[in-house]
């Protein structure tokens, strides 16, 4: 049954205002800052095979299009009217939820005794148990330190709640409570569902609904090809590094070569590095997965934004993920600050399509999303409060024509800023500053967005900041077009008094009171050489704050003397205009790659993969540590400084891999 195209669009716009409202009903209804501030959630409609077939267009996370309820279905079986599935489980899950914090339901909607959808939403929960307040920490190793293990199973029982299960959760969480009316609201929300599909089928009837479903996936199939089919035939190859992987300083190399045919795309991610005994992990199940193909929406989105959004968008797209690596890890590998690594396939994506398309595609963004929180003793209650104080992030990348966005990225996920009166109203910290961060934005005749700068003042003995996912901190992010990269992340204590020090990349400081923790997030990559950005423009940056004098002399080359361009001076400034490559990736990554190259890091990746998933993370990182052998102090000494005989290093590494198994 192939619907009429009025009648398909009116039902398309009805099915996502379907959405909507759940999204609606969940954000007013919820509790925790996550969701009613951040908008850490997101809804769904889902066909019987378990992909989302309507969706929000702008509530909520908007990258989870691509998931999967299937396996979490299928591992319940026979499902009644009034039942709602629960799990957190990455493994288990079959990566619908791919970390332990996001809550994921999914309630089935009957008609005359069979199911024609399923509602879906999920939560970013404050807390789920484990070893540290918020559950989330890099340095776990395991998935069973990470929290309370959620298999898929039945929250609600023919309408009746799973006493049981809340006792459990109840037991294993520390703001239980909280967070049982963040669920209470996912219910909410998905009865909101519920009682819409209902109300559409009476209207049009069952086939037309079921056909609705079909014809909009196609429809979305077929408009997503046409923009694909822009991007020409032939494989492009690209890498990015995140810094390290917490527990040693040996960087994480995500690689992907994306092959394009006939707008078809295949993603291939050989080569990425093995899974990491920190929480680094990726769950994708080796399938098709948000995390892996974000970007590649974002373009269809962005070229075409009347592309219906469901499952249909990525039909035209496949992966292929080894197994074993960080993007698809073996079971218990713990997965906790997986968003961190999902940002860093984000850049490697883009870089691929910036090959392929040059001009088109955006310089990286600041390439860190901070869930910065605070826990600190309720001394009446006698247990502690835990508390998003923001989502920090960095500034978008700039493309040809415009720069990027100033300390906003939304390129994971739509959260919102939280709003800092409600911060300093639930928990006794003071935000002393909250900013733009001056010459972070990557030079380029398009500046780079610029990062961020947050301090925290702590005054409650017995407080923790938290801060995971920081990254950026050795990796630049990336120019574009002669751009130049962004300034690298840094945590500071106390900055700008007697014992200022870094913190570093920052897991959970115990804080004294008085400290000041200041965060100062990457800014986003530039796009064109800085020499070509207009003298004005400069001008109103340094006015602005976002350049400081010095820079808008050393690195764009324009003189100012009372704010005003000095053009004679910034001609002479500009006369010597050097050569810029079509990507900057800073002196860090230029200097590692003189010894670990493609193609050698390609072949230890596939050496490492034959070993037992339990000693692939200590190989690596003894192999590469006898190679650097100062990268412990790299903080101190910078990473430049410790490739200090690349002919030599390469040697070696050459042959420590052939001393690993070939076989």
């Amino acid at each position: 049954m192939k619907l009429d195209p009025v009648l398909l669009e009116i039902l398309g716009t009805q099915l996502q205002a379907v959405t909507e409202e759940m999204a609606i009903t969940l954000a007013r209804t919820a509790r925790s800052t996550y969701v009613k501030d951040a908008a850490d959630f997101a809804t769904a409609l889902v066909s019987p095979a378990g992909k989302f077939f309507a969706y929000p267009a702008a509530m909520g996370v908007s990258g989870f299009l691509d998931l999967d309820c299937g396996p979490t279905i299928a591992a319940i079986g026979t499902l009644e009217p009034g039942d709602v599935v629960i799990t957190n489980h990455p493994y288990e899950s079959g990566g619908l939820s791919t970390h332990m914090p996001d809550l994921q339901l999914v309630k089935p909607y009957f008609h005359q005794g069979e199911i024609v959808a399923y509602g879906w939403d999920f939560i970013h929960s404050a807390d789920i148990g484990g070893g540290v307040p918020s559950s989330i920490s890099p340095r776990f190793t395991e998935l069973f330190q990470e929290g309370l293990q959620i298999p898929p199973m039945k929250l609600v029982k023919k309408g009746e709640l799973n006493a049981d299960l809340l006792t459990l959760y109840r037991a294993n969480c520390r703001v239980a409570e909280l967070n049982l009316g963040d669920i209470n609201a996912m219910l909410a929300a998905l009865t909101v569902g519920e009682r819409r599909v209902a109300e559409l089928i009476a209207r049009h009837g069952r086939d037309t609904f079921a056909a609705a479903q079909a014809d909009l996936v196609a429809y979305a199939k077929e408009k997503a090809l046409a923009v694909q089919r822009k991007i020409p035939d032939g494989t492009y190859v690209f890498a990015d590094y995140m810094d390290d992987d917490y527990l040693t300083k040996v960087p994480i190399r995500i690689r992907v070569a994306m092959t394009v045919k006939d707008g078809h795309v295949h993603l291939d991610f050989t080569g990425s590095d093995a899974q990491v005994l920190a929480a680094y992990n990726v769950p994708t199940g080796g399938v098709r997965h948000p995390w892996l193909t974000l970007k590649l929406m974002h373009l269809i989105g962005s070229l075409d934004p009347s592309v219906p959004l469901n499952h249909g968008l990525f039909e035209n797209i496949t992966v292929f993920v080894p197994k074993g690596t960080v993007l698809n890890p073996e079971y218990p590998a713990a997965v906790g600050v997986r968003h961190a690594t999902a940002i860093r396939i984000n850049d490697a994506v883009v870089g691929a399509i910036a090959t392929a398309l040059p001009g088109l595609i955006p310089a990286p963004s600041g390439g860190t999303v901070v869930p910065t929180v605070v826990s600190e003793p309720n001394h009446v209650t006698g247990t502690r409060n835990v508390m998003v104080v923001q989502s920090l992030v960095g500034g978008t990348g700039a493309r040809q024509g415009a720069d990027g966005v100033d300390g906003r990225d939304s390129g994971l996920a739509n959260l919102y800023n939280t709003p800092l009166e409600r911060t300093e109203a639930e928990c006794s910290v003071v935000i002393e500053e909250y900013g733009l961060r001056p010459d972070s934005g990557g030079p380029g005749e398009w500046r780079g967005g610029t990062g961020l700068i947050m301090t925290i003042r702590v005054r409650n003995p017995g407080t923790a900041v938290l801060g995971r996912g920081l990254e950026r901190f050795v990796f630049r992010p990336w120019g574009v077009a002669g751009g130049g990269p962004g300034a690298p992340c840094r945590v500071i204590l106390n900055m700008g008094e007697p014992g200022e020090r870094d913190l570093g990349k920052l897991d959970m400081y115990e804080a004294e009171v008085g400290d000041r923790v200041t965060i100062l997030t990457a800014g986003g990559g530039g796009f064109g050489d800085p020499f070509a950005r207009a003298p004005q423009a400069v001008a109103r940056d340094v006015r602005a704050g976002f350049v400081s004098l010095e820079n808008a002399r050393l690195v764009y080359g324009v003189a100012l003397v009372d704010g005003a361009v000095d053009e004679a001076q910034t001609q002479r400034l500009r006369a010597a205009r050097p050569a810029r490559p079509p990507f900057d990736f800073g002196p860090e990554r230029d200097a590692w790659e003189r010894v670990f190259d493609d193609a050698a890091m390609c072949e230890l990746s596939a050496r490492l993969l034959r070993l037992p998933a339990s000693t692939r993370a200590r190989a690596r990182s003894d192999i590469v540590g006898r190679i650097v052998p100062g990268l412990a102090d790299v903080a101190k000494r910078g990473l430049v400084a410790l490739v200090d005989h690349p002919q030599e290093q390469r040697e070696r590494l050459a042959a420590e891999i052939a001393a690993l198994p070939d076989a």
